[in-house]
C-alpha cells in the first residue's frame, strides 16, 4: 500500500457513526484495548501464519482525513459537523502490539491488541481485518505449499487471478512464507521480492514454430533461460531446445497433462541428451496437494497461481476485532476493566491479552499460552507479542527478510504433525491462564 494513497476511507460506514453517537454520549474518549484473533483456523489447517503487520503499519500511518474525504463524508449526510471537526484532527496516537509478522498462530491467538481511545482505535477495524485476514490466509497457504516443496523453489504467479493491488499484496505474503521469486513486478518495486519470468504460450504461437520461438528467447535471455516446451509436442520441443542452446539449457517448463508421467520423461530424455543440469519446472493448477503429489517426480520447481492468491480453499482467516477491556470514564488514570462478548457461537474472552509459546527440552512448541494481564514467561518460553505502535509513532518495521526468517524459525519449531496436509487439530493447544483482573 502507497501511504501517499490515504487510508482513511478504506473502512466501513458504521466506524464513523459508532464514532459520532459516541462523541455524542461522552464516551469515545474512554480508554479502550480491541484485540485481533482467530476463533478457530481453516479445516484440516494445523496452523496460521501472520502476515500484513507491514502493510498495516504503513495505512495506520496513512490514516488521516483530508478535504477531500471530509467533502464527501458531509456532502453524503454520513456523519455531523462534530464528528467532521473530530475527524479533520484525526490521528492515531495510541499503543499497537502484536505476533511479529511472519510468525505461527492458533485459535484465539491474540495476535495483535490495538490500544487508545475507544474514538481512535474503533476507527482501525476495518482497515486492520481486511489487510490482516487477507495476508494471514496466503501466508497459510504459502507456508503449506512451501512444506510440501520439500526445498524445492517455489514461484508466485497469481497475479492474472486476482485484483490487481491484491496480487502485489499475495506476492509479499508468499515471499515471507517462503516462496523464492514472484512474477509481480510491482511486488519487487515496492517490496523487493525477487521477480522472476520468461516466456507463455502466446510466444511461441507467435513466432509460427518452436524453433523459431526459442532461436528468439535464446538470443535475447540466454541459454540459462527456462523454455516452455508444451504448446505441441513435448518430445521434440524438449529436443529442440537442446540442440538450440546445447546441454547447458536453463530450463524446461510443463504447464499441462500429466505432470508427473511427463516430468520423468523428459528427465529421461534431457539425461540422454547430456542437458543433465537442465531444471525441469512445473506449473498449471497447482495447490499444496498437487505439490506433494510430485514429490517423487524429477521436477526442480513449481509455480503456483490461482491456489495460492484463493488462499487455497480459505481466503480469509476469519479474524475478528473485538472490544476486550474499556474504562468507565475518560482519562489516562481511569481503571480499566475487561468486557466480552457472549453471543452464542461467537465469544470473546475480556481482559488485554499477552501470549508466550511453550517449548519443550527440545525447542519444539507444546502450547500457545494466553495470559490476561502480563504474561509470565518460564525459562523455555517464547513471548509472542512485540511492539509495533508506541504513543502513535511506528516503531514495528522491519526488512521483509527479517519476517521470511522468523518464519522459517517458528515452522521449525512446531511439532512434525504440523506440516501434514491430512485432516487435523491445530499443532499445540491454546491454553488460557490468568485472574482477568488485569486487561
Amino acid at each position: 500500500m502507497d501511504p501517499g494513497d490515504g487510508t482513511a476511507l478504506l473502512t466501513d460506514q458504521y466506524e464513523l457513526t459508532m464514532l459520532q453517537a459516541a462523541l455524542r454520549s461522552g464516551a469515545a474518549d474512554r480508554r479502550a484495548v480491541f484485540e485481533v484473533f482467530a476463533r478457530s483456523l481453516p479445516a484440516g489447517r494445523r496452523y496460521g501464519v501472520v502476515a500484513g503487520t507491514g502493510r498495516l503499519l504503513d495505512a495506520i500511518e496513512a490514516f488521516r482525513f483530508e478535504p477531500a474525504q471530509l467533502e464527501f463524508l458531509a456532502a453524503n449526510g454520513i456523519v455531523d459537523e462534530p464528528t467532521l471537526r473530530w475527524l479533520e484532527k484525526y490521528r492515531f496516537t495510541g499503543d499497537v502490539y502484536g505476533y511479529a509478522e511472519g510468525d505461527c498462530f492458533f485459535p484465539e491467538s491474540p495476535i495483535l491488541v490495538v490500544e487508545g481511545t475507544f474514538g481512535e482505535a474503533v476507527l482501525l477495524e476495518t482497515l486492520a481485518l481486511s489487510i490482516l485476514n487477507h495476508d494471514c490466509a496466503i501466508a497459510s497457504a504459502a507456508s503449506r505449499m512451501v512444506q510440501a516443496a520439500q526445498d524445492r523453489p517455489l514461484i508466485e504467479m497469481g497475479s492474472r487471478r486476482t485484483h490487481e493491488r491484491a496480487a502485489v499484496a499475495a506476492a509479499r505474503a508468499a515471499y515471507i512464507a517462503g516462496f523464492a521469486t514472484t512474477s509481480n513486478l510491482e511486488a519487487g518495486r515496492r517490496y523487493g521480492v525477487p521477480t522472476a519470468g520468461t516466456s507463455a504460450h502466446s510466444f511461441t504461437l507467435l513466432h509460427g514454430s518452436e524453433r523459431h520461438a526459442f532461436e528468439a528467447q535464446l538470443a535475447s535471455l540466454g541459454a540459462d533461460t527456462t523454455l516452455l516446451v508444451d504448446t505441441y509436442d513435448v518430445e521434440r520441443a524438449v529436443r529442440t531446445g537442446v540442440d538450440l542452446a546445447g546441454p547447458s539449457l536453463g530450463g524446461v517448463r510443463l504447464d499441462s497433462g500429466d505432470l508427473g508421467v511427463l516430468a520423468r520423461r523428459v528427465r529421461e530424455q534431457l539425461d540422454s541428451l547430456g542437458a543433465d543440469g537442465t531444471r525441469i519446472v512445473v506449473t498449471g493448477d497447482l495447490d499444496e496437494y498437487g505439490i506433494a503429489a510430485l514429490a517423487a517426480a524429477p521436477v526442480d520447481g513449481y509455480g503456483v497461481g490461482t491456489s495460492l492468491v484463493t488462499g487455497s480453499g480459505a481466503p480469509t482467516a476469519s479474524l475478528v476485532y473485538k472490544l476486550v477491556a474499556r474504562a468507565d470514564g475518560p482519562g489516562e488514570d481511569a481503571p480499566v476493566r475487561p468486557v466480552e462478548k457472549r453471543s452464542p457461537g461467537k465469544p470473546s474472552r475480556g481482559g488485554r491479552k499477552t501470549a508466550v509459546r511453550r517449548l519443550d527440552g527440545h525447542g519444539v512448541a507444546r502450547a500457545e499460552a494466553v495470559f490476561t494481564g502480563e504474561a509470565t514467561p518460564g525459562p523455555r518460553d517464547r513471548v509472542l507479542h512485540v511492539p509495533l505502535v508506541r504513543d502513535g509513532e511506528i516503531v514495528g518495521r522491519e526488512p521483509l527478510t527479517a519476517s521470511r526468517e522468523r518464519h522459517a524459525r517458528a515452522v521449525a519449531e512446531l511439532p512434525a504433525s504440523a506440516v501434514r496436509l491430512s485432516r487435523g487439530e491445530p499443532a499445540v493447544p491454546t491454553e488460557f491462564t490468568g485472574d482477568g483482573t488485569r486487561p
